[in-house]
């Protein structure tokens, strides 16, 4: 023989990742392996079964952040072992956590001599679930103590058809009837004209959101606020405002001080954010946070062994890795308030940009264009006739890489077509103009392809003798 047989310690020193006889066979899919694998192959092989996913960086569908400092990225896989939920066991790492609350509640006014409360999730979702079941369970509480017969209607919540699916979720899991104000073209947020319409004793709380996923807009939280007040003064059944500021509340802050849509405003009783957006952070950590703990029924608050005492905590979830709070706490001390800034606003010139240019096209009307967050939408002109759609620019964009989502508006504006792009931290201006420069020839190919179709059509009629 050429070559003696080697032994496996040998063969993971000598033999080539590709030729390896791993690579003979296909990766196990639905059923375990006989025998291990060297670790190297392993990864390898992995690695290249994800190769044809697309470049994270050129997907300006999500609103999730895509790139981290190596410093951060390195930090977080040194804690990828310890677990968020046992206090008692890595008490430093829920100082951390405690930190990032107090920091928070600092960023969004919460009262000075108050006794807010806040924790941690799972993006969010979870967050929004936290802010829901509290509003569902203080509702509870305070319609028994007026006598109100619970069994004669469903709760309600009350929210723009504008939501994020993790509210209809909320709703169907703990029997909440969700009570949608339609959108139309001239209230693309909460219509503050209707929105207490829906309003009545069976109203466990109203959601106004800072960032509409649809479209990034905000809703006028502070139109809400006046609203609430008002309807309040008439009335013994109270109902508040919860805020789901997923993508604002790491970003209104810090780039439009001025708005008023956080616990400034007396009715507003609670908000999450997802840190894993504009606060910078992989996916997925969330925050909730409520103006003080008498909005969280005792009901919702659990206690934990910590440092030889006990420590409240609410949470659906459970385990999950403490990675991405202490990635949170990074960019806190990493960027501090003046770094948040910064970074936003470039991200806000870039979007500026972007839209500038694909309104100089002349085929599309501006549905938002980074008024707020860096969020772009745009439909087609009614008046530009076309032979293909935005769902074929999207296809055609991705065949360059660049994943940008068309979609309908949600009810009774479902007419509206509309195309979306997100502008990260990492969309940088360089980026910014080759997607650009690929949009433009994205154009240029779908209106030379509908040329040569029709040209082809019209010559198959000429052979054919069906001409007119």
């Amino acid at each position: 023989m050429l070559f003696g047989k080697k032994d496996q310690e040998e063969s993971k020193y000598l033999d080539p990742i590709f030729g390896n006889p791993n690579e003979d066979a296909d990766l196990p899919k639905y059923k375990l392996a006989r025998e291990s694998m060297q670790a190297d192959v392993a990864y390898r092989m992995v690695k290249d079964e994800l190769e044809d996913e697309g470049n994270a960086r050129q997907n300006l569908a999500t609103f999730c952040q895509t790139y981290m400092e190596p410093e951060a990225t390195q930090l977080m896989a040194e804690t990828l072992e310890k677990n968020a939920i046992d206090k008692s066991e890595y008490p430093r790492t829920t100082e951390i956590e405690n930190r990032c609350v107090n920091i928070l509640a600092d960023l969004w006014h919460a009262p000075k001599d108050g006794n807010y409360l806040g924790t941690s999730t799972v993006g969010s979702s979870e967050a929004c679930m936290l802010g829901g079941l509290a509003m569902k369970f203080a509702w509870r509480k305070r319609a028994e103590k007026l006598g109100l017969d619970l069994n004669a209607h469903k709760p309600n919540l009350v929210i723009s058809s504008s939501y994020q699916v993790c509210w209809e979720k909320f709703c169907t899991y703990w029997d909440i009837e969700l009570r949608e104000v339609p959108l139309d073209e001239n209230d693309l947020s909460l219509n503050m004209d209707t929105v207490m319409d829906y309003v009545d004793e069976y109203t466990i709380g109203i959601v106004g959101i800072m960032g509409i996923t649809y479209t990034g807009r905000y809703d006028n939280i502070k139109k809400l606020n006046d609203l609430v007040e008002e309807y309040n003064k008439h009335t013994d059944y109270k109902v508040y405002i919860h805020v789901d500021a997923a993508s604002g509340g790491f970003y209104t802050p810090f780039v439009e001080p001025e708005i008023e849509w956080d616990f400034k405003l007396k009715n507003v009783v609670s908000i999450n954010s997802s840190g894993h957006k504009y606060g910078l952070v992989y996916p997925g950590i969330g925050w909730v946070l409520w103006r003080d703990a008498k909005f969280v029924p005792q009901d919702l608050i659990f206690n934990v062994s910590y440092l030889g005492g006990e420590m409240p905590t609410m949470a659906i979830n459970f385990s999950r890795s403490a990675s991405q709070i202490i990635g949170q706490y990074y960019n806190f001390v990493r960027y501090g308030f003046d770094g948040y800034r910064e970074i936003h606003q470039r991200t806000h010139e870039v979007a500026k940009y972007i839209i500038k240019e694909i309104k100089k096209t002349g085929r599309f009307k501006v549905v938002n264009g980074a008024k707020h967050l860096p969020i772009l939408c745009y439909a087609l002109k009614d008046d530009h006739a076309q032979e293909w759609n935005l769902y074929d620019l999207s296809d055609r964009l991705r065949m360059r890489g660049w994943q940008v989502p068309t979609y309908p508006m949600p009810d009774n504006l479902n007419n509206l077509i509309v195309q979306r792009i997100v502008c990260r931290a990492d969309l940088g201006m360089n980026v910014a103009i080759e997607f650009i420069e690929d949009f433009k020839a994205c154009l240029e190919e779908l209106d030379h392809a509908h040329v040569l179709t029709h040209h082809s059509d019209e010559q198959k009629k000429t052979t054919y003798g069906f001409t007119h």
